[in-house]
């Protein structure tokens, strides 16, 4: 594939997953109601949305920049264990299995951009 080609990919691909989970984020940091009713229903304290939205926010910052290269790393870890960690509270609170692999969709979209990410590097 060419190399410009895995770049737009790669770019539009990240930006549609960044988005994503800034509004997450920041909906979790701002407390909205559907994101204290989702950890209502998972059986988590309110309190833990604020600290995974921050996460969240800094995890976008983290996979927007190419200087560190390890904080990336990191950054793609953090989202790796939220939507695993997700799926599994989901299943374990009784939601049908759909809904709990819901969030295995995303994690997909993210390995989309962790390995193109991966593929300009080495072409780089």
């Amino acid at each position: 594939m060419n190399p410009k080609i895995i770049k737009i990919v790669y770019w539009i691909v990240t930006i549609l997953f960044s988005l994503f989970m800034l509004f997450s984020g920041l909906s979790e940091i701002l407390q909205t109601s559907s994101a204290q009713e989702v950890m209502k229903h998972l059986g988590y304290p309110i309190y833990v949305n604020i600290i995974i939205g921050v996460a969240k926010v800094l995890g976008v910052i983290a996979l927007l920049q190419w200087k560190f290269k390890t904080i990336k790393e990191w950054a793609y870890a953090g989202f790796t264990i939220d939507f695993i960690s997700a799926s599994a509270s989901m299943f374990f609170t009784g939601d049908a299995i759909a809904l709990a692999l819901t969030p295995l969709i995303f994690l997909g979209v993210m390995f989309v951009s962790y390995f193109l990410g991966k593929k300009i590097e080495r072409v780089a």
